[in-house]
């Protein structure tokens, strides 16, 4: 049900092979794989999106990532620029302290936490909230910078073979849905027709 959904919402194979904007870059970006919703290209385009949306930096910056992972591996392109929106203002702080938990964890440190965010930032220009950020980031040291890539990575393998285990369920799911309404028909035909 999703699947077609997002069949609907998508833009057609067609309509994006004839955009003047994306015939630009040729083949890269016309590759099927990049457009169609199956099974390994929605995995995958999910996993790049996890990934990406945990590069440092702002939105652009991630959905950029997120678009040229899904062209270099070729998964679904709008699913990784759209997966990446799960970092946001209000899941980045709680996506760090854990990443900089990982990053201690992993380098057999303990003790000491993640510096806290600059308060007082708003209404400043985007310069002065991307220094403040930027320091934020370096505070954190060794165990954030080993932290960060190392969450990526594992959520990244969690949503590729989550989606990949859940699209497989609902496919055995159907199978099974049409088995049992085939069989529901049968013995209704056979009941009619003795």
């Amino acid at each position: 049900m999703l699947r077609k959904h997002l069949r609907r919402v998508l833009p057609s194979h067609q309509s994006i092979r004839d955009n003047r904007y994306i015939a630009r870059f040729g083949h890269r970006l016309q590759h099927h794989n990049l457009w169609h919703l199956h099974r390994r290209s929605v995995a995958g385009g999910i996993a790049a999106g996890l990934f990406a949306g945990l590069i440092p930096g702002s939105n652009p910056v991630q959905f950029t990532a997120g678009a040229l992972l899904a062209v270099a591996f070729k998964v679904n392109l709008p699913l990784a620029v759209l997966v990446t929106l799960y970092s946001n203002p209000f899941t980045i702080v709680p996506l760090y302290w854990l990443a900089f938990k990982l990053g201690q964890l992993v380098l057999l440190q303990s003790g000491g936490d993640l510096p806290t965010f600059g308060v007082g930032l708003e209404g400043q220009n985007l310069s002065v909230w991307l220094g403040s950020a930027f320091q934020w980031l370096t505070s954190g040291g060794k165990p954030l910078l080993v932290g960060i890539p190392l969450l990526a990575i594992t959520l990244a393998f969690i949503g590729y073979f989550a989606t990949d285990w859940a699209w497989r369920a609902g496919v055995v799911w159907q199978w099974r849905d049409r088995r049992r309404q085939r069989q529901r028909r049968n013995r209704s035909h056979a009941r009619h027709n003795p």
